[in-house]
């Protein structure tokens, strides 16, 4: 008797094969669907502040103008996300369940090391067929941190990181004006100006700006910090258009014919 072997975790790469033997047959793939985000952070001095826009894109569709791509994570520990947003909640809400019970476990603050170990290994697993670019920043017990993590695992350590299709704008203001040792309200200003360069040079990020504050004991959420793009509304009232303002090229009138219906009344059967 043979015995097999057991089938280990991850996605099952046999559809793959099946793709390219229909491609080698002639059969054209679909195309991959552009995404769009404007996701950064940076380090100062009391902790980590985190930005995103607010503009979720199917293809050229802008499917939500005021969606949440703050994550949370723990208590001190917070992620924004950029690439597939189903990706992005679905990978966050798995870790941020696994921070939850070690934090049972250990009666201790989670540390942000651990959530960086946890995506970075899901993500390489599945080899980059989860589409989820992550900015993670938090402040545990060895300070603050920030980290960024791409789709197939690898991850970068630094002072102020963007991530998504407007992170070269974003970075551009980094670049620039980042320094050592900015106050909160200097860390607020430079990431909301990263993230509006975002929104006005990357057609894939919009609308709002979100900003989270994270030191330690504490996180300020602020939901819609900045509204660099309010709608506009046109009043119904300013198009008056009277009869006779438009000119009429052509008219051309089609008499309808009516047709006669006959009624024809059943004979009435006698028992």
């Amino acid at each position: 008797m043979v015995m097999e072997a057991p089938a280990k975790g991850g996605f099952d790469f046999d559809l793959c094969r099946r793709n390219e033997f229909l491609a080698a047959k002639g059969l054209k793939r679909p195309s991959y669907l552009k995404t769009g985000t404007t996701i950064v952070g940076l380090v100062f001095q009391d902790g980590v502040v985190l930005g995103a826009d607010t503009r979720a894109t199917e293809g050229p569709i802008v499917a939500d103008k005021n969606c949440e791509k703050i994550h949370f994570m723990a208590p001190n520990i917070y992620c924004c996300g950029a690439g597939t947003a189903a990706d992005t909640e679905a990978v966050t809400d798995m870790v941020s369940s696994q921070l939850q019970l070690h934090r049972y476990a250990t009666g201790r603050e989670s540390r942000v090391v651990t959530a960086l170990t946890l995506l970075k290994t899901h993500l390489f697993s599945h080899q980059g067929y989860v589409s989820a670019a992550l900015v993670l920043g938090g402040v545990d017990v060895t300070g603050p941190h920030l980290h960024t993590i791409y789709p197939h695992g690898s991850t970068d350590t630094l002072p102020y990181a963007t991530m998504g299709s407007g992170s070269l704008a974003a970075m551009a203001v980094f670049e620039s004006k980042y320094r050592e040792g900015l106050t909160r309200d200097e860390g607020i200003s430079l990431v909301s100006e990263a993230i509006c360069s975002g929104i006005f040079n990357d057609l894939g990020s919009g609308s709002n700006v979100d900003v989270c504050v994270i030191t330690k004991g504490q996180v300020e959420y602020l939901r819609n910090f900045q509204l660099p793009n309010p709608r506009t509304y046109v009043s119904s009232k300013g198009y008056s258009f009277t009869k006779g303002q438009t000119e009429v090229l052509s008219t051309k009138i089609t008499p309808l014919k009516q047709k006669l219906v006959a009624e024809v009344e059943a004979d009435v059967m006698e028992e």
